[in-house]
């Protein structure tokens, strides 16, 4: 079996699963976030309180009356319920990050979220998935859901990630070379793996929604095993899921790290639509975003103060940063890298999902270009329907913010001042 499917079998009690099976899966974490709790349906008992969690993150602080709303809502249900895991203003942020950093993603456990890039959660080993308010509602009354089991596409990584270069882009050359994976489910290993960061590979797993994938999967290493530790989950708080030999795929791609090279995806779509920054067009940006739930970690912070240290965001750009979580904000001011964002030029703003989904603080304009390091780049994703969003790396897109267009960011980290 691979991965997925042992995770499955396991959650459904049965020995083996296979592509095609259709499966009830006990869950053993349920995330809601507020955008749930604005049209919410008060059930009268949940499953167990503490298989739930709640996150405060896409309209953080409440930019409308609706959202307010929701808050109180949201207080009262944990309050009512005894559920101890509600990460409230101030304990808030992006609800991938807040998992992430409270270990409520296992190897070889199911978690489901009212968020639809809840796939992040696979860089620890885990079957994450988003679901729809309705079907979280029901996970919540009931403990479990349903799965119907897809093929598995499997990536071997090989070679080092180079300097410059990060799970965006890794992500991209994979959207950009074999398009779409409509109903199937990625898993990712090989020697490579050991050069990718574990906020890279959260960066990898978060973005396999946006080629249609169910789920997307990394093994459990060392680097997994140290990052679940420093979170709250010990080795024997979970067992892993590794696939057999002889797992069954429906394809066995090979992807050579070492010969990556920056990507940027173009407007409108990831899949068939992402290329070599060297074949990228130049355009004016009106606006640059490093943020979201696949790029507003604390790396990416530092990785975009490391480049704009001692250089200014061009005339005509804004350069918005928002952290992905209220522990991601607090960490990067103690070590200086929002003193140095904003000595630059950029505006940090509080953690949320605002500008990604084309809510607040950060919505585009008719007519505007923007360079964003989050999760989508459709039509009307941003903001306005007529404005274009090309996607690239946090490092790209801090670079290009200096440039005033998009550019390799490989100039830069090696300390050259010259910029194409």
């Amino acid at each position: 079996m691979t991965m997925i499917e042992k995770i499955l079998a396991r959650a459904s009690g049965r020995d083996e699963v296979r592509a095609g099976d259709t499966v009830v899966a006990e869950v053993d974490m349920n995330v809601l976030i507020d955008l749930q709790f604005a049209r919410w349906v008060t059930p009268l008992a949940i499953a167990d309180p503490e298989r739930t969690a709640i996150v405060l993150d896409h309209a953080v602080p409440a930019p409308t009356v609706r959202d307010a709303d929701g808050g109180p809502r949201a207080r009262a249900f944990a309050r009512d319920f005894g559920i101890s895991r509600f990460f409230d203003v101030g304990r808030h942020g992006i609800c991938h990050q807040v998992i992430a950093e409270n270990a409520l993603a296992r190897p070889g456990q199911v978690l489901t979220c009212t968020d639809s890039h809840t796939c992040a959660a696979g860089a620890y080993n885990a079957a994450a998935r988003g679901m729809g308010p309705a079907e979280v509602l029901a996970i919540l009354c009931t403990g479990r859901t349903w799965y119907t089991v897809g093929p598995t596409i499997r990536y071997d990584l090989v070679g080092d990630l180079p300097v410059g270069v990060g799970g965006k882009d890794v992500f991209l050359h994979i959207a950009g070379t074999w398009g779409d994976a409509t109903n199937h489910n990625l898993e990712f290993g090989g020697d490579g793996l050991a050069s990718v960061p574990m906020n890279e590979r959260r960066t990898v797993a978060t973005q396999a929604a946006e080629v249609s994938a169910d789920f997307a999967t990394f093994p459990v290493d060392d680097a997994c095993r140290r990052f679940l530790t420093e979170h709250g989950a010990a080795p024997e708080d979970y067992v892993a899921a590794d696939p057999d030999p002889d797992a069954t795929y429906a394809a066995v791609r090979t992807v050579d790290l070492s010969a990556l090279e920056p990507h940027v995806a173009r407007p409108g779509a990831v899949s068939d639509n992402a290329v070599p920054i060297s074949q990228i067009e130049t355009r004016r940006l009106d606006q640059c975003f490093i943020g979201s739930c696949a790029n507003g970690q604390l790396d990416d912070l530092r990785i975009a103060a490391e480049i704009l240290e001692g250089r200014t965001v061009a005339d005509g750009v804004r350069l918005i940063v928002t952290p992905a979580s209220q522990r991601v904000y607090r960490d990067a001011l103690h070590l200086g890298y929002l003193g140095v964002l904003a000595d630059a030029g950029a505006v940090v703003t509080n953690s949320t999902c605002g500008a990604c989904f084309g809510y607040h603080m950060g919505v585009l304009g008719e007519g505007e270009v923007c360079l964003t390091a989050s999760t989508r780049n459709f039509r009307g994703r941003m903001g306005s329907p007529d404005a274009e969003i090309y996607m690239a790396s946090t490092a790209t897109v801090a670079a290009s913010a200096v440039a005033g267009h998009p550019v390799d960011p490989r100039h830069l980290l090696a300390g050259q001042e010259q910029i194409a």
